[in-house]
C-alpha cells in the first residue's frame, strides 16, 4: 500500500450536520457597537474579580455581544453560532505582552487531530510527511463538516495583555489547506511542524502527545485595537448587602 492510499477516503472525525446562510457583517469589519459591548462585559468581569480571560469566557462574552449562542461543545470548530443567519465562529484568545504589535506571531490552538483515530497511523514518526498530510486532511474534513452546518465559518481571535487592559481582535475565514503546499519536519521537542514550501514559513505545529494541532498566524494590520479602564473591585460585603443576602439563603444538608 502506498503512502497516499489512506487518503482516498475522508478521515473519520467526531462531528456532523447541514445548513446554509449569510454574513451579519463583512469579515474584518466588526461593528463599533459590538466592540463596545465586548469592552463593557470585560469591565464587568474585571469588576467582579476576573484575573484572566479563558477561551470559554471569551465565547460567552462574544456571543452576548452579537446576540448569538455559545455552544460550549468540546467537539467541532463552531463555538458561537448566530440565529437565523447560521454564521459560526471558532473562538480563540491568546495572551501577548503587546496586543498592538502588528505582525506579532500568534499561535492558535485549534483542536486535536488524531491520525491514529482517523487513519490508523499508529506511529506518527514512521513517515512524517504522511502524518503531516493526515493532520491537514483531518482539519479539512472538520472544515467541510462545519460548512455543512454553517456559512460562513470564521475564526475570531482576541489577543489580550497580562492585566486585561489592552486588546486586539480580528477574524479570519476558516479554510482548507492544500496538503501538497507544505512539508513536514520534526523539531527538537519531537513535535511535527508544517512548513510552507514556497516561503519556508512555519505554519503549523502538531504534537504527537495529545494530538494537539496549532495554526500559526500574525496580528494583521486591520485588527481592531482597544483598551478598557480597569474598574475598582466590588466590595463583597457591600454587594451582599445590596442583594439583601441573609444566612437563610444557605441550606445545610446532613446525611442521616
Amino acid at each position: 500500500m502506498s503512502n497516499d492510499d489512506i487518503f482516498t477516503r475522508p478521515p473519520k472525525v467526531r462531528d456532523m450536520k447541514k445548513m446554509i446562510s449569510h454574513e451579519i457583517y463583512a469579515i474584518g469589519d466588526i461593528p463599533k457597537d459590538v466592540i463596545k459591548k465586548i469592552g463593557k462585559q470585560i469591565v464587568y468581569q474585571l469588576c467582579v474579580g476576573m484575573t484572566d480571560l479563558s477561551g470559554n469566557e471569551w465565547g460567552n462574552i462574544f456571543a452576548k455581544a452579537v446576540g448569538g449562542q455559545h455552544l460550549q461543545s468540546p467537539v467541532g470548530i463552531a463555538d458561537v453560532v448566530m440565529g437565523e443567519n447560521q454564521i459560526a465562529w471558532s473562538m480563540k484568545t491568546v495572551k501577548s505582552t503587546n496586543p498592538f504589535n502588528q505582525n506579532a506571531n500568534i499561535r492558535l490552538i485549534s483542536g486535536r487531530c488524531s491520525p491514529d483515530y482517523s487513519y490508523g497511523i499508529e506511529n506518527p514518526h514512521d513517515d512524517i510527511e504522511k502524518t503531516g498530510r493526515a493532520v491537514l486532511e483531518i482539519w479539512n474534513e472538520r472544515i467541510n463538516i462545519a460548512y455543512d452546518y454553517y456559512n460562513p465559518v470564521r475564526t475570531n481571535i482576541l489577543v489580550r495583555n497580562e492585566d486585561l487592559s489592552s486588546f486586539a481582535i480580528w477574524e479570519e475565514e476558516n479554510h482548507r489547506y492544500i496538503a501538497n503546499d507544505y512539508r513536514w519536519e520534526e523539531n527538537k521537542r519531537g513535535n511535527l511542524i508544517g512548513i510552507e514550501k514556497v516561503t519556508g514559513t512555519v505554519c503549523f505545529t502538531w504534537q504527537p502527545h495529545g494530538s494537539q494541532f496549532t495554526i500559526h498566524t500574525k496580528i494583521p494590520s486591520n485588527a481592531v485595537k482597544f483598551r478598557v479602564k480597569c474598574p475598582p473591585k466590588l466590595d463583597p460585603d457591600k454587594t451582599l448587602e445590596q442583594i439583601h443576602y441573609d444566612d437563610s439563603w444557605i441550606e445545610i444538608l446532613r446525611n442521616g
